[in-house]
């Protein structure tokens, strides 16, 4: 199967009233896992790879088409995406590689120049049929727009989306990016109305911290793109720690990263599941 994309998962989930599973690659073996979820449940499902990776990989080409290639063999319904990009000539790089819809993060900068550039991201990606993301306020773990009472204006996300033409909106409803803990809770009621009022779909980030009853609730009020990272490193790192504590003279690095690719599977599928309905 090809890759699919972006603007077609949005509009089949958001015309089913489901959530799309968006997951982050870190390194190849995530992308292999993911991929093999995304066969195996028949889910569709977002790969994303975000500039912190890319800086931990040192370059951005070699990880994102490992992951594009890896997206393009596999059966299942995929879309590699480029989260959390704060330089405008990252995201051209993306584009101009293949992958189905960029975020564009201009959340740090004043409220004009995130528009203005926002636009000139959307103005490259819609002439090339990539899809655009972008985000008003921090998410969260920054002391943004998610920390505890900060939120997202109805009225000013539907200008921020109409002014920018982007394609989905990330925004800031109760949940916080890098916690371990999924005790965070969704304010539904304000989900409701920034459904009402933007007209793209809203794209939660932060998941990790929610629990899956939160979470499958949080689609039910109006969330489509669902981000998941640290729970599924987290899953991953459990894995590669209990291989080692039950096998502590194995030095064959393909075996303790097969142990936390499994086990990030596992969580992935279970995840995708909620996420999907």
């Amino acid at each position: 199967m090809t890759l699919r994309s972006t603007f077609d998962l949005l509009a089949e989930a958001t015309a089913a009233n489901k959530g799309l599973p968006a997951f982050n690659v870190i390194h190849i073996e995530t992308a292999e896992a993911l991929a093999a979820v995304a066969a195996d449940t028949g889910i569709p499902l977002i790969l994303q790879i975000s500039e912190n990776c890319a800086k931990y990989h040192g370059e951005f080409s070699p990880i994102a088409l490992a992951t594009l290639e890896i997206a393009r063999r596999s059966s299942g319904n995929l879309a590699v995406h480029l989260d959390h990009a704060t330089s405008t000539e990252l995201c051209k790089a993306a584009i101009d590689l293949g992958f189905g819809s960029v975020m564009y993060d201009g959340a740090h900068l004043p409220y004009d120049e995130n528009v203005a550039q926002t636009q000139a991201v959307v103005a490259y990606a819609h002439e090339r049929g990539v899809a655009v993301e972008a985000e008003l306020g921090e998410i969260g773990g920054k002391d943004g727009a998610h920390a505890p009472g900060v939120r997202t204006d109805p009225q000013e996300a539907q200008e921020f989306a109409t002014a920018t033409g982007v394609d989905a909106l990330a925004v800031a409803v109760g949940s916080s990016h890098a916690m371990v803990d999924r005790t965070a809770a969704l304010d539904h009621e304000l989900i409701a109305k920034l459904r009402q009022a933007v007209p793209v779909p809203l794209v939660l980030h932060g998941s990790s911290g929610l629990p899956d009853s939160e979470i499958a609730a949080g689609v039910r009020s109006g969330m489509t793109k669902i981000n998941v990272s640290t729970q599924l490193v987290k899953l991953f790192t459990a894995g590669v720690r209990e291989f080692l504590q039950d096998n502590p003279t194995v030095v064959d690095s393909r075996k303790y990263i097969d142990a936390g690719r499994k086990a990030l599977t596992a969580e992935a599928a279970r995840l995708a599941q909620i996420i999907a309905g």
